[in-house]
């Protein structure tokens, strides 16, 4: 990153714009608009602000209603309320509160989504952490997957050395709706270590130790050390390798 401690800071209050570059600190108020690549320290959208080019810095936040119609590179990351960021994603930590949205593929150490999150293409991290619904349009792949359902997950792949799927703690809410708001996770494939799944659909469910618990409806169960099944689980076939 460029020495940015001798920059200055872009501040748009309200409605205005202005042009890319490096700065200290970026803060768009209201409704601003920077055309151009950004290079910075601290970053943040309140309101609905709008990047036209990539972003990368240190701390970055979106408040309320905010694009990025680029790719970002952070070491930290926050969207709280409505985010989109139509390229890339790579951080080391970021947490999606609300709805958040990802045009390309999302990589970081650590992902926290509480809410609803739509990611275009992979999305890779050390530890990744769902609560709520998403939607990944390739594959999911982290050491630790621990999600708890509120809505409707899909992802055409997850991977991982332990992966757990529960239903979330909203369970009242979840029955009262569930014709209008599906809780289930589905994939194709569910590959790892330790695997403990409830409300899933998948076609392939593969590992060492494998829980399946209610309401799954699993094609092919492979596994090599330990199986277990609830009652109201449908698998078409289990293999012991």
């Amino acid at each position: 990153m460029v020495n940015i401690e001798n920059k200055g800071n872009l501040v748009i209050n309200g409605m205005g714009s202005s042009g890319g570059g490096t700065f200290k600190k970026v803060l768009i108020n209201g409704k601003g608009t920077v055309h151009g690549d950004v290079d910075c320290y601290d970053f943040s959208i309140n309101g609905t602000g709008r990047v036209v080019g990539n972003v990368k810095g240190e701390h970055g936040k979106i408040n309320g209603s905010g694009d990025i119609e680029g790719s970002i590179d952070f070491d930290r990351f926050t969207i709280d309320g409505t985010g989109g960021i139509r390229g890339n994603v790579k951080v080391n930590k970021i947490a999606i509160s609300g709805k958040g949205r990802i045009g390309g593929s999302l990589k970081g150490e650590e992902i926290k989504i509480r809410g609803n999150a739509t990611i275009g293409e992979d999305c890779e991290a050390e530890e990744f952490k769902g609560e709520g619904g998403f939607k990944i349009g390739g594959l999911l792949n982290a050491d630790v997957i621990d999600i708890s359902i509120a809505g409707e997950c899909s992802a055409k792949e997850i991977g991982g050395q332990s992966i757990k799927v529960k239903k979330g703690i909203f369970r009242f809410l979840n029955n009262l709706f569930k014709s209008v708001y599906p809780v289930s996770l589905n994939t194709e494939i569910i590959e790892a270590d330790e695997i403990e799944i409830e409300y899933t659909k998948a076609k392939m469910v593969r590992g060492k130790n494998i829980n399946i618990g209610p309401d799954c409806e699993i094609d092919v169960v492979e596994y090599t050390g330990t199986f277990t099944q609830d009652p109201s689980a449908k698998i078409k076939e289990v293999i012991k390798i």
